[in-house]
């Protein structure tokens, strides 16, 4: 598989994708505007709480193309941050003590030739660190089969995608071989104390589903991950994300490619949930670019839709304003805010 904007895809252009979001394909189509949803909970305009979680997209390449990519990464895709934009994320740190956590994602964040660098940099600045690692990438080539050491080293919490604890539905989602290596991974994990209660090494799964609806309850999930895995393979693992599937990029093309759009869209706004709206993560969050660019959230930032306000760039980091602004909201929310609603953390109420 190529990533979309390899295929020259309409849809590898945001805006393309937020036309589609906010006009639907068919003639007559309408969902109720997310911000009168919003309005109707009492939360709009959408403001922050407390900046707490600092998450930096490092670039979109990937060892992998999963059919439910938001970020349509791939290995054609080369963008990168550069080691320049890295330091100023640095500097941003430094000067706000408040931001405690740091989120490093991608594509494949450790294909980021400074990505090591990155890490310990952080870890001199006394941050927690939350590294999204693909599992796949551990076995891709040798020079990344020491990850779970220097993982541990640096007390990374290790937050790894898995589809299923089957490997039909996780190869049908992330590719052939991929359910083989993961377990693999995740055995490496393992194997120097991840997942492992005594040891203080934090190792998540996420869980996407597989078509066009809703995860299950996280907490059963949970419960079945953890029985399937220790029971055929010996693996164990601390907490487990059921995180909805956003109608962006791959995830809205194979909408609608299988004529589910418009269907799944109507699906997220029955199951909205104010409690979840109150909850999502864009309130605590703010999201790095790969070129330095700010955004709310991760999936605003796949959209193209930057913050509002002066400071839009990492180079103009302030805390104050960025504590004020007011947050950018769209159709995609509806994906955050269904049922238990969902956020990088998993479910949110």
């Amino acid at each position: 598989m190529k990533s979309l904007l390899a295929e020259h895809s309409r849809l590898a252009i945001a805006s393309e994708q937020i036309d589609i979001l906010e006009h639907g394909q068919s003639p007559g189509y309408r969902l109720i505007p997310f911000q009168q949803q919003l309005e109707a909970s009492g939360l709009y305009p959408l403001h922050p709480t407390t900046l707490e979680v600092f998450q930096v997209n490092v670039g979109k390449m990937c060892n992998q193309v999963c059919k439910h990519c938001h970020v349509d990464a791939g290995p054609d895709r080369k963008e990168i941050m550069s080691q320049e934009t890295m330091q100023l994320c640095l500097e941003a740190l430094k000067n706000n003590p408040s931001l405690k956590t740091v989120d490093i994602t991608g594509g494949a964040p450790e294909m980021n030739p400074h990505f090591r660098w990155f890490v310990e940099a952080i870890k001199k600045l006394d941050r927690h660190i939350i590294v999204r690692c693909n599992l796949t990438i551990i076995l891709a080539n040798s020079k990344y089969n020491h990850l779970p050491e220097f993982y541990k080293q640096h007390q990374v919490e290790v937050v790894s995608s898995l589809p299923f604890y089957t490997q039909d539905r996780t190869d049908r989602q992330r590719g052939n071989g991929v359910f083989e290596d993961s377990i693999k991974a995740l055995q490496m994990l393992n194997g120097v104390g991840y997942g492992l209660e005594e040891t203080g090494l934090t190792l998540n799964l996420v869980y996407n589903p597989a078509g066009a609806f809703l995860p299950p309850s996280q907490l059963a999930l949970e419960k079945e991950y953890k029985t399937a895995l220790s029971n055929q393979y010996g693996i164990a693992f601390n907490n487990l994300f059921a995180i909805t599937n956003l109608p962006i990029s791959r995830f809205l093309d194979y909408l609608l490619q299988s004529g589910n759009y418009e269907k799944y869209m109507e699906k997220l706004l029955m199951a909205y949930n104010p409690v979840a709206a109150a909850n999502v993560m864009c309130r605590n969050t703010i999201s790095v670019g790969w070129d330095g660019y700010l955004y709310d959230c991760d999936f605003n930032q796949m959209l193209d839709l930057k913050l509002s306000g002066s400071c839009r760039h990492i180079a103009q980091f302030n805390t104050e304003k960025l504590q004020n602004r007011e947050i950018i909201v769209g159709q995609h929310c509806y994906g955050c805010t269904a049922g238990a609603g969902s956020s990088c953390g998993g479910a949110v109420a």
